[in-house]
């Protein structure tokens, strides 16, 4: 039950969010209006290029698709169970998240595209730190299966069952500070360009250190 995930998730929920909508407002500005955060776009960016055969396009495309694969992965062999609690290498995982957006700003910075590799694999490394737990299942990425249980929720009530008050409120946390990312890195972009990528990578340096001295009390 969700009931019995820990406290804090509402807020490391909400700054996830802010970091992947942050970066995928980079992403899609900056990137050649690429998406990062999510992969349905570029899968379907794949297939369209397929009609019309360009290598370089192609491997660019299959590159971030492999790329958010290999952060998943790397997540999926550092963390072990499949609960949430403290004591667990997520300050590890987040500050090699935050490594990976500064090296896809640098790489960005000096015009290589392979920039859009390493955020790729920070999003996907990001995405698979979201936790099943008692069949909750939190991602901090994207929206669209958010949105998709919300529906479900909001249906359910119309029939009279009873409303998860938790599980709502934490999706709808994670909608504000997937929005709210999206604000701050398009307002970034426009002041900064691609050093817009420092602030997300800042939160997770911080949230890794928080994290670390929170769990070790």
């Amino acid at each position: 039950m969700l009931s019995r995930l820990p406290k804090w998730v509402e807020y490391g929920a909400f700054l996830l969010a802010l970091v992947a909508g942050s970066v995928n407002a980079v992403a899609l500005l900056g990137f050649q209006h690429q998406a990062v955060s999510h992969l349905s776009g570029t899968a379907t960016l794949l297939g369209s290029a397929l009609l019309t055969p360009n290598p370089e396009t192609l491997l660019h495309l299959f590159g971030i698709l492999l790329s958010f694969l290999f952060g998943s992965a790397f997540s999926g062999f550092t963390l072990s169970g499949t609960s949430l609690k403290l004591g667990r290498l997520y300050d590890v995982l987040l500050f090699i998240e935050a490594i990976f957006l500064l090296i896809s700003m640098y790489l960005l910075l000096n015009g290589q595209t392979s920039g859009h590799y390493f955020a790729s694999a920070a999003c996907g490394l990001q995405n698979a730190l979201a936790t099943t737990y008692s069949g909750a299942v939190v991602r901090t990425t994207h929206l669209t299966g958010i949105f998709t249980d919300l529906g479900i929720m909001l249906g359910g009530a119309l029939q009279g069952k009873a409303l998860d008050k938790r599980k709502a409120f934490l999706f709808i946390v994670i909608v504000v500070g997937f929005i709210t990312g999206g604000v701050l890195g398009a307002w970034l972009f426009y002041q900064l360009g691609f050093w817009a990528l420092s602030v997300p990578a800042v939160i997770c340096f911080i949230l890794a250190i928080v994290y670390r001295l929170y769990s070790s009390r």
